[in-house]
């Protein structure tokens, strides 16, 4: 009976550890995304005043699009990955000098703001939706790696 117990007591040391790895991991992650970069700002202060700035630009056709976009997204990182795709949308918006975010905004930001694998459920919902994508192939093109590095000027082209 005791080498049962002592494996059990094994096994949940393990399991306690690689949990805790887990959770260090994304709550590492958090930390990198709130140290300062050479602005002052961090990327998580840049995601939040561009969420503040354009939080009344937004329509409810256009927030209930963003809300069908990330509607596979797991319901635990949801609230993360809509707060992070509409700081882009917004920043799109502020860089193009809109009044209110609009459905070719809200796409251009959509992809800039995800991995190329998510594009392929993008691509789906939007013929569902009978949009076309032909305007938005040069930004399919372009990995989120491109974005990230120097996405402005990529932007521009």
């Amino acid at each position: 009976m005791s080498v049962i117990v002592d494996y059990l007591i094994i096994i949940w040391c393990f399991l306690m550890i690689g949990l805790m790895t887990i959770g260090g991991f994304f709550m590492f992650r958090k930390f990198l995304k709130k140290l300062p970069k050479e602005d002052g700002k961090s990327t998580m202060d840049w995601e939040e005043y561009y969420v503040n700035k354009t939080k009344d630009m937004w329509n409810e056709k256009e927030k209930d699009l963003l809300e069908e976009l990330v509607a596979p997204v797991p319901e635990l990182f949801r609230d993360v990955a809509r707060h992070k795709i509409a700081s882009k949308i917004g920043e799109v918006a502020l860089m193009k000098n809109q009044q209110v975010i609009n459905q070719e905004t809200l796409i251009e930001g959509y992809i800039i703001a995800t991995p190329k694998r998510d594009h392929k459920f993008l691509r789906k919902k939007l013929a569902q939706k009978n949009i076309d994508t032909a305007p938005y192939e040069q930004f399919f093109l372009q990995s989120k790696e491109d974005y990230q590095n120097n996405w402005e000027t990529n932007y521009r082209k």
